[in-house]
C-alpha cells in the first residue's frame, strides 16, 4: 500500500511566511483519506486535494462522539532534511485510543506510510524558520448514518497537515496555571487515556475559568478525591521537589504522552531521580511555600516543554524558581528540540527522514 493513488491540487494555496505562523490556522494543499467497512476492513487509501468532508446530518460521529485523533510534528533541520519525531510511538498510541473507543485499529505500518506519503507530497510546506514545524493530525471518525447508540460499522481515517509556529505566543516562558478542584477532566474506567474529541470538549470550561482568573492553563486534579495531580491543560505535568522529579503515573486517566516519555528517558540517561507516583496538590503547594519546589513544567507535542512560573490554588499563588525557567526545564527543552531538528545526536533513534515526492 506504499504507492497511494494521488490527485494533486490544481489550485495550490499561497504559503504563509514562516514568521506569521501561529498554531493550527493554516492547512496544506492535500489530505490523506482511507475508508473502513465491517467485513471489508480498511481500504481505498488515497491522497486528494484538501477540502471539506461531506457528512449526512445523521452521521454517528456527530451524535455519539466516536472520534479519535493524535498529533505529531515534522521538522526541517539546519541541513534541510525533514524529520518526523517518534512517529511509531504516535501510531501505536493512536491505535490504543481506537481500542478504548471501540474503533478498528489501523496497521502501524499503514499509519506510518500515510505520514510519509502526505508529507512527501506537501514537503514544500514544512517551514524553515527555527521554532516552526509541520503539525500532523491523524483522525478517525465513525461514518455510519444512524441514530442509535452502538459502535459504528464504517469509519473514515484522514490525515491533515498544518505549518505551525510556537503553541504559546509568549514562547518558552513560564506560564501561570490554576489548580482546579471544581472541574474534572477524567476518572479511571473512562476515556481519559484516549485522545478522543470528548475529552477535549470536557476541558473547555476549566480552561475558560482559568483564563478568566488570569491564568494560562488549568491543572486538573483527580476526579475522585480532588487532591492528586492529573494533567495540565492538554499536557502531562512534572514537578521537581528537592532532587526528585515526580510525574503522576499512567493509571487510566492520563494520556501516555510521547514528549512525557521522551523527557523521562532523557532524565534517566542523565542519572536523575524520577518517580512516577501520585502526588497531591497540598504537597506541591507546601513545597512551593517552603522553597523546595524547584521547578514545574508541562510536556506535550504542541509546546514540547512549558515551564510553570506561578501555581494558583484556592486563592493562593506560589512562585516557582522566582518565576523563571528552571535549569532542568531548559535542558529538557533544548535537548528534545535539538533532536527534533537534527542538531544533536539522536541516540534513541527517535527521528526518521521524510523525502519529497
Amino acid at each position: 500500500m506504499g504507492d497511494f493513488p494521488t490527485t494533486r491540487t490544481k489550485t495550490p494555496k499561497p504559503k504563509p511566511a514562516d514568521e506569521t505562523l501561529s498554531f493550527g490556522k493554516v492547512l496544506t494543499d492535500h489530505m490523506f483519506l482511507m475508508d473502513y467497512d465491517e467485513g471489508k476492513g480498511w481500504h481505498s487509501p488515497r491522497i486528494v486535494p484538501y477540502g471539506p468532508l461531506s457528512l449526512d446530518p445523521a452521521t454517528s460521529v456527530l451524535h455519539y462522539g466516536q472520534a479519535i485523533f493524535d498529533g505529531l510534528k515534522a521538522f526541517r533541520g539546519d541541513d534541510g532534511k525533514v524529520r518526523l519525531f517518534r512517529p511509531d510511538r504516535h501510531a501505536e498510541r493512536f491505535n490504543r485510543s481506537a481500542g478504548i473507543m471501540c474503533m478498528p485499529e489501523l496497521p502501524v505500518d499503514i499509519i506510518r506510510q500515510s505520514f510519509d506519503a502526505l508529507i512527501g507530497v506537501d514537503h514544500a510546506w514544512v517551514p524553515h524558520m527555527p521554532g516552526t514545524s509541520l503539525y500532523l493530525r491523524p483522525t478517525i471518525i465513525a461514518t455510519d448514518v444512524f441514530l442509535g447508540v452502538h459502535p459504528a460499522h464504517s469509519y473514515l481515517y484522514f490525515l491533515i497537515l498544518s505549518p505551525v509556529g510556537s503553541y504559546y505566543s509568549e514562547g518558552v516562558k513560564p506560564v501561570r496555571i490554576l489548580a482546579s478542584d471544581s472541574h474534572v477532566r477524567a476518572v479511571k474506567g473512562g476515556t481519559g487515556e484516549a485522545k478522543t474529541a470528548a475529552n477535549y470538549a470536557a476541558s473547555l470550561a476549566g480552561q475558560r475559568d482559568a483564563a478568566a482568573a488570569g491564568y494560562t492553563q488549568v491543572l486538573y486534579l483527580d476526579g475522585v478525591h480532588r487532591r492528586y495531580l492529573d494533567e495540565v491543560g492538554t499536557m502531562n505535568i512534572m514537578v521537581r521537589i528537592g532532587d526528585e522529579v515526580i510525574t503522576p503515573p499512567l493509571a487510566g486517566t492520563i494520556l501516555d504522552g510521547v514528549t512525557r516519555n521522551s523527557a523521562m528517558t532523557l532524565m534517566q540517561d542523565w542519572g536523575l531521580r524520577i518517580s512516577e507516583r501520585p502526588i497531591t496538590i497540598d504537597e506541591v503547594m507546601q513545597a512551593g511555600r517552603d522553597g523546595t519546589l524547584r521547578e514545574m513544567w508541562g510536556t506535550g507535542t504542541a509546546a514540547v516543554v512549558s515551564p510553570v512560573g506561578t501555581l494558583g490554588y484556592k486563592g493562593e499563588d506560589v512562585t516557582i524558581n522566582g518565576g523563571e525557567t528552571g535549569e532542568l526545564t531548559r535542558k529538557l527543552y533544548d535537548s528534545i528540540v535539538g533532536i527534533q531538528y537534527g542538531r544533536t545526536n539522536d541516540a534513541h533513534g527517535w527521528t526518521s527522514v521524510v523525502e519529497p515526492v
